[in-house]
């Protein structure tokens, strides 16, 4: 079977905030609660931490490590975790790769190294490094917008032929490169622009890694459910239904307005880390409408 059909890190994965306490510190018990809710409770059967909502820019890499290995104790038995490990620095990665397969995570994160914006060329060798470093599957995660550089379907369909790079995170938002990728290699495609979600399902995705998944999990999981077994319809009511949180979500950066709703619903979240700024108040107050709008109460 090829990787897509296997779906090899589930369906519901929530790309995972990281909790800080008021003063800023990495808020381990925190992080354990959440990674709880959203696995008993969120709908969620994956987690994907330390990658753009997880602040990774502005984490450590101790505190990356101390994240992975708490996540894991919380909930690592009943849901896939992956460890977002990608940097710029081809031997930073691979470091952050073999100590993250160390703690035990079950796959990797691996986005496009930004800043440089390195040549196709580069950015085979640089993900297949990667991928030799541990025994892990890697997602690899093409966010051009954030990276500088995309990635190219010949180099997907390259970069597909590594035993171990069995999945890519697409935030490009190009369905036409996405029909084209999957109609020439087995990549399991995961959804990582929430907006699209369920336009990506209908051409060959099999799951997504969400942000709004901290809030409405559940709505994903029926979303897929109800497409999965053909009632395209309901499957359109639900992704309709969810417009107003997705739009409410990315007023503004992402993990500002997600942290900002996780106080809302009393769950650990806490601050941002600076260079981004915690939401207004009337930033709130909108955030607060659009919510209600898409069926969230608290």
């Amino acid at each position: 079977m090829s990787a897509a059909s296997l779906k090899p890190f589930g369906r519901v994965l929530t790309a995972m905030v990281t909790p800080f306490t008021a003063d800023g510190a990495l808020d381990v018990p925190g992080a354990q609660q959440l990674a709880t809710h959203l696995v008993d409770n969120g709908g969620c059967d994956g987690l994907v931490l330390s990658g753009t909502t997880g602040e990774s820019p502005t984490t450590t890499d101790a505190e990356k490590l101390l994240l992975l290995h708490a996540v894991l104790e919380a909930v690592g038995d009943r849901a896939t975790i992956l460890a977002g490990v990608g940097t710029n620095d081809t031997a930073h990665t691979v470091r952050l790769a073999r100590e993250a397969a160390q703690a035990g995570a079950h796959g990797l994160l691996v986005v496009t190294p930004y800043y440089s914006r390195p040549p196709q060329e580069g950015l085979i060798r640089h993900f297949q490094t990667v991928a030799e470093a541990t025994d892990l599957p890697v997602m690899l995660y093409d966010i051009p917008a954030r990276t500088g550089v995309a990635l190219e379907g010949d180099t997907l369909v390259r970069l597909a032929e590594h035993p171990r790079i069995v999945a890519v995170k697409d935030a490009k938002g190009d369905l036409g490169a996405v029909s084209w990728t999957l109609g020439r290699c087995d990549l399991a495609y995961y959804c990582g622009e929430d907006v699209l979600n369920l336009p990506m399902i209908s051409i060959g995705a099999v799951g997504v890694v969400s942000v709004v998944g901290h809030v409405v999990g559940t709505r994903l999981r029926e979303m897929l459910d109800a497409y999965e077994k053909g009632d395209t319809a309901h499957a359109a009511a639900v992704h309709s239904g969810l417009l107003p949180v997705y739009t409410g979500t990315f007023r503004t950066q992402g993990v500002i307005l997600t942290k900002a709703t996780l106080t809302l619903l009393g769950l650990p979240g806490g601050p941002v880390r600076s260079p981004l700024v915690d939401a207004t108040d009337e930033q709130i107050l909108v955030l607060e409408e659009d919510l209600r709008a898409g069926g969230v109460s608290w």
